[in-house]
């Protein structure tokens, strides 16, 4: 089969496309044809080796940890799960992954892919769709009629966050470039900050929020701002730079680590296909150029979720 691997640490240019074995279904795994492979962000340190302590890999490493697809081979133990069924997985990020044109994966890590949206664009929703539950449910307990600001709206994890708090009932204040104002309407959000117009601290000034969620890169000090708009008892969440530990007016931080949660997953896939979550792709793309996706994610120029297809 063919494949997109690195042998090395490095830059984009360690990224080869180039024949590799195909992959056999052992015990309690599946072998997935792949349909799409998303992009995330985490994609481009791990192959720099800047978290190889955290996410260390095995070379020669398959990228992409979001596949959609369709089972072609079951292995030993497996049931439930039949060759010729369509499914979506949130793999291993340490694990061979889906930048192929065949991938493997434990069956307990399967949902059902959604029916109504084209397969392809199903990878876009395990890891970013788990990593807003996750952390609006389990971390940060949001639950109706709460108020809850997003930092990050725009991305792929804001996105679902967005839609996965309306939905739940609370009131959102999402922070975003004009250009996603009226997608981010359409989630449900109640209002629209524009983080390049105004500095937040300034366009919040006087509100506090029960919870904040954060899902961009900050420095401890723009951290330690965004937690100071929680109100007292309230709570900080963030996908990256933590909150203060003692953050004071019993506010409580959290930071998130997603897992991959099959179950939670398949919940997911049921609020798609009942029409009330949106998958958002921007572009689909070539597994040939996955490089460039790289070297584009890496200037901070990816026009957003980006769908990598053999």
């Amino acid at each position: 089969m063919k494949a997109v691997r690195y042998h090395s640490y490095g830059d984009s240019g360690v990224l080869v496309y180039e024949d590799a074995e195909r992959p056999v279904a052992g015990a309690g795994q599946v072998v997935v044809k792949v349909a799409g492979a998303a992009f995330n962000p985490v994609d481009v340190p791990i192959r720099a080796g800047v978290l190889a302590q955290v996410f260390p890999v095995t070379f020669p490493h398959i990228p992409n940890f979001d596949v959609a697809g369709v089972i072609t081979e079951v292995g030993h133990g497996v049931s439930g799960w039949r060759a010729g069924d369509a499914v979506v997985a949130f793999l291993p990020m340490t694990a061979p992954g889906a930048a192929a044109e065949y991938a493997v994966a434990a069956a307990e890590l399967l949902a059902a892919a959604p029916r109504t949206t084209e397969l392809e664009d199903a990878a876009a929703l395990p890891s970013a769709a788990l990593t807003a539950w996750q952390s609006l449910f389990e971390y940060a307990g949001l639950t109706a009629g709460q108020s809850i600001l997003v930092n990050g709206a725009g991305g792929a994890v804001g996105g679902y966050a967005v839609q996965l708090a309306a939905r739940a009932g609370a009131t959102v204040t999402a922070t975003a470039r004009a250009r996603n104002s009226g997608r981010l309407r359409s989630y449900g959000a109640d209002q629209i900050i524009d983080h390049t117009a105004t500095p937040l601290p300034d366009a919040a000034a006087g509100r506090r929020f029960d919870v904040v969620l954060n899902l961009v890169r900050i420095t401890p000090e723009e951290a330690a701002d965004l937690t100071g708009l929680a109100v007292d008892g309230g709570v900080f969440v963030s996908t990256t730079t933590p909150g203060p530990d003692d953050a004071g007016r019993g506010v409580r931080t959290a930071r998130v680590y997603a897992r991959s949660d099959a179950a939670q997953l398949a919940g997911l896939v049921a609020t798609v296909d009942a029409g009330d979550l949106k998958i958002d792709i921007v572009q689909r793309l070539p597994l040939t150029d996955l490089p460039a996706v790289h070297d584009q994610s890496a200037a901070g120029q990816l026009p957003g979720k980006t769908i990598l297809i053999p």
